[in-house]
Parts: C-alpha cells; sequence; structure tokens
C-alpha cells in the first residue's frame, strides 16, 4: 500500500493524472478482500492489485472511461454465474469497486494521500472515510476525509459536519474493529450518503530476536506482506545490517532487559529464535511483560516444556503462557530452514487477519509432559 501511495503523490506532483481503484465491498469470496487497491496510470499500466483475473480486467476497461470524463465510478462485478463462465475465476462472490480519479489540483486528496502515506510509514492510526455516492462528487474534486488518532484530520466533508462528528465519536471503535465498510448516514437534508471507511495502520513491526539461519529466511518473507522487521542479536557478526537487506533495523545488544530498548505495544510481533535455551528464556519472559500482538518461540516440545516450567515456578500463569506460538509457524511439515520460515511467516499473516487457530495457544498438553 506505501508504494501506491507513493506513486500517487509522484503522478501528481507531475500534474499527471491517475485513478485509485479500490475494492467497496465483497459478498462471497473473491480474491482480495474489501479495502484492496490499485494504482492506473493513464497508459494503462497499473501497480498493486485488486487479485487479477477478470475482476481487474474490467476495471481497467472502465479506467479509460473514468480517465475521459474525469469523474468517479462505481461498478460492480459478480464473481460467479455468467460474468465468469469463460473464465478461471471460480471465486463466488459479488464485488463492488470504487474508481477514484486523482486530480493534481485537489489539495485536499493531495493532503490525504501523504497523511496516508505518513501512517504508512512512520506509524500511528486513522480512519478514511470517501463518500461512494459518485453523483456528490464536484468538478475535480474529491469527497473525503481523514482523521487521525492523534486528532490531526485532512480533506472535508461539506455540508456533512455532523457525520464528520460521528466518525470522530466512533474512531476509536473503527479501529478496534480495523475492517473496512460502506456504512449509511443521513445529511443534514434526510438524504441518505453512502461512505466507505477505511481504518489505516502503519505496516506491524517484527521484532525478531536471534540473527541465525532462520531469520535470514523470515526478513525477506516478512517484508514481502507487509511486516517491517527488526532484527536483534547480541552478536556483531550477526547483527550485520548486509545480512538483513530487506530488515527495517538491525541492532547489536545484549538480550538482558532488551524489551526497554524498543516500543513494543500491542500491535507489536515478537519472534524469539535465539541461539539456546537460555537467551530463548530470557526474551521470553521479557515479552511476556509486553502487549505485543503475537510471540513464537522456535524450539521442541520438550525445549517448550522445560522453559515453560521454569518460567511457572518464577511465577508466570498458564494463562501467560497462552500467548506464546510454540513451537513456532504452522503445521506445515517443515523440516528446512526456508520452509521453517515459510510456516512462521504463514503464522503472522494468520494473527494479522484475526484467524488465529486456538491449537496453537496451548501451555503444557500430555505430550508435552
Amino acid at each position: 500500500m506505501e508504494g501506491i501511495y507513493n506513486n500517487a503523490l509522484e503522478l501528481l506532483d507531475k500534474r499527471q493524472i491517475g485513478i485509485l481503484a479500490t475494492i467497496i465491498r465483497l459478498t462471497g469470496s473473491g480474491p482480495r478482500a474489501a479495502g484492496a487497491k490499485f494504482l492506473i496510470m493513464e497508459n494503462g499500466s497499473f501497480i498493486g492489485t485488486i487479485g487479477g483475473g477478470l475482476l481487474e480486467a474490467e476495471v481497467l476497461k472502465k479506467a479509460k472511461h473514468v480517465l475521459k470524463t474525469a469523474r468517479p465510478c462505481r461498478m460492480h462485478l459478480s464473481l460467479m454465474g455468467k460474468d465468469v463462465a469463460e473464465t478461471d475465476m471460480i471465486c463466488g462472490g459479488d464485488a463492488e469497486v470504487l474508481l477514484e480519479p486523482l486530480f493534481p489540483d485537489d489539495e485536499a486528496q493531495i493532503a490525504i494521500l501523504k497523511r496516508c502515506l505518513g501512517i504508512r510509514k512512520r506509524g500511528g492510526a486513522g480512519l478514511l472515510a470517501t463518500v461512494v455516492n459518485v453523483e456528490r462528487w464536484g468538478k475535480e474534486k474529491s469527497l473525503k476525509v481523514l482523521f487521525e488518532k492523534s486528532g490531526q484530520r485532512a480533506g472535508g466533508l461539506p455540508g456533512m459536519e455532523s457525520i464528520e462528528e460521528s466518525l470522530v465519536a466512533s474512531l476509536e471503535k473503527w479501529l478496534e474493529r480495523r475492517e473496512p465498510a460502506i456504512t449509511v448516514f443521513k445529511d443534514k437534508e434526510g438524504k441518505q450518503v453512502e461512505l466507505f471507511v477505511e481504518p489505516l495502520f502503519s505496516d506491524p513491526l517484527l521484532y525478531i530476536f536471534g540473527g541465525g539461519h532462520v531469520s535470514t529466511q523470515i526478513v525477506p518473507l516478512a517484508s514481502g506482506v507487509g511486516f517491517k522487521a527488526v532484527v536483534i542479536d547480541d552478536r556483531a557478526e550477526f547483527a550485520d545490517p548486509a545480512r538483513f537487506p530487506k530488515a527495517e533495523e538491525v541492532c547489536c545488544c545484549p538480550f538482558e532487559r532488551v524489551m526497554e530498548r524498543f516500543p513494543i505495544n500491542k500491535l507489536s510481533y515478537i519472534i524469539i529464535v535465539t541461539r539456546g535455551h537460555l537467551n530463548d528464556k530470557m526474551v521470553l519472559e521479557q515479552a511476556l511483560r509486553t502487549g505485543a500482538r503475537y510471540i513464537g518461540m522456535i524450539g521442541s516440545r520438550r525445549k517448550k516444556a522445560m522453559i515453560y516450567e521454569r518460567l511457572l515456578v518464577e511465577g508466570f500463569t498458564r494463562e501467560d503462557l497462552n500467548r506464546v506460538c510454540a513451537p513456532i509457524g504452522l503445521d506445515i511439515g517443515a523440516e528446512t530452514t526456508e520452509e521453517i520460515a515459510v510456516s512462521i511467516v504463514a503464522q503472522l499473516i494468520q494473527v494479522r487477519a484475526g484467524k488465529v487457530n486456538e491449537q496453537y495457544y496451548r501451555v503444557l498438553s500430555k505430550d508435552d509432559e
């Protein structure tokens, strides 16, 4: 997403017109979820994807009309029945896409793109609301507003101040919900207004403790699917930025009190893959005192049982230990370092999507004991 915002701003800076296409509604199954975007240029090239196949092809066709008229368009496509009868798409849902022209002279639209990019790059959170009643849009003027959690805002909904107030009042609920959706409001004249409301967050930070072989495979995979990786090791030869060109940051520091050095919060992900049991335990007991969304530790069931037994003696509870994914990763039969990295990153995606399988959060089973 960061690349889309970057390229959109570059287009506008060159005073070129582009189109931002966003899936605003999806019923049934589809190749991408609501909120997925791609950027279409005047020459027909594009950046990003909303799933490829027929859906993307139809949007690209419609984009030519949007470029000519400089007016937004809301289009519907069924991903079942006759619409896909002669294609390889078998998703079986219905999708709606908003095609939004990007105007070089629309200062509010540019300000919103800059703010969205800032959230993605520097952190924070916000709520982006776009009017999808396309007939309400003005000539070369978008109709959208962004409220940041920090209190800053960009854009606006002229004549819909009460709607803006409702959005601000519900910002925390939207951020907690995390999922975008179309919501219906009424303007001051009592007319219905449909808004596509999107909670915005920065790419989640992934803290990887240990700079060994598994970490070198995790980092490029994780960065490729939207995680910003920070690698930490207490050995200079392993905490070498040259080993992790895709990492956001590489740090060499002792594992004692290491968590105090980083702003770990409820949006953070932690992977523990140090070189030994003692270091793993040291990092894990610190991780359990944070609010991290995900904690995963590599190792056998025997190693897990040994470390957990010590932590229980030291005062941690079984509820504390239930937060840990150990052994780490999804059970895909992984054996090689590369396969193990795939299983770990797959589990990160699963947790981020809110599709957590409870079997990975167990303290001690009979097999462990």
